[in-house]
């Protein structure tokens, strides 16, 4: 009698693409963002739709979590997953909206190779996520976790080269903190990228 009480097995793998695809869709929104070099108020409105569609989908997981006594993975995994990729759009969103304030429209050659690295990295954890349905064949998982820590290791060393070359070149004060905010921030976008794939990995080490 007690399972007729109990909720049954819940496919959270359907909302992770879910998730994990509102993320993809911000990261590619925000390299045509950069790349066009048009910054302002109307960027905006697109990226705060994609981090309130991704934010429904991380409520429905938490809620289906709650409710569901079978889990494919670790509860505390599935918090931890939820919640980076919420922060992987949410800081996309931070990032533009920074942006808009400081008025930095423009091309700017550093920000691209940054958006770059980050749609791939964000399109690594697609693959990465996708990957989880089946645990039989890891290596398209573990590949795809290796490239988001060589992506982020290549921000790391982007990151110094550009701040390197913005203090000894830029002789405005003021620009050099906004770009210097800019330039730290789509770095710890990637590191939040390397944050999902040590979950996923953890998740293939549990499940091994």
């Amino acid at each position: 009698m007690i399972h007729k009480f109990m909720p049954k097995e819940y496919d959270f793998f359907n909302l992770f693409e879910r998730q994990v695809g509102f993320a993809v869709d911000a990261a590619r929104y925000f390299k045509q963002v950069i790349l066009s070099g048009k910054i302002d108020e109307s960027v905006l409105q697109r990226i705060r739709d994609l981090e309130h569609f991704g934010d429904d989908v991380a409520h429905a997981i938490i809620d289906q979590l709650n409710k569901t006594f079978i889990t494919p993975f670790d509860r505390e995994d599935i918090y931890a997953l939820v919640k980076e990729l919420d922060d992987v759009v949410d800081m996309i969103n931070t990032i533009l909206g920074r942006m808009v304030i400081y008025k930095l429209s423009g091309v700017n050659d550093h920000l691209v190779k940054f958006s770059v690295m980050i749609d791939d990295s964000v399109n690594a954890l697609a693959l990465a996520i996708k990957g989880l349905r089946s645990m039989k064949n890891s290596k398209p998982v573990l590949d795809a976790c290796v490239e988001i820590n060589r992506l982020e290791n290549e921000g790391d060393a982007l990151r110094n080269k550009v701040l390197a070359e913005l203090f000894e070149k830029e002789k405005d004060p003021i620009m050099v903190i906004k770009l210097k905010e800019i330039y730290q921030d789509a770095e710890t976008l990637l590191d939040i990228c390397e944050d999902v794939a040590n979950v996923v990995e953890s998740m293939l080490v549990k499940q091994a």
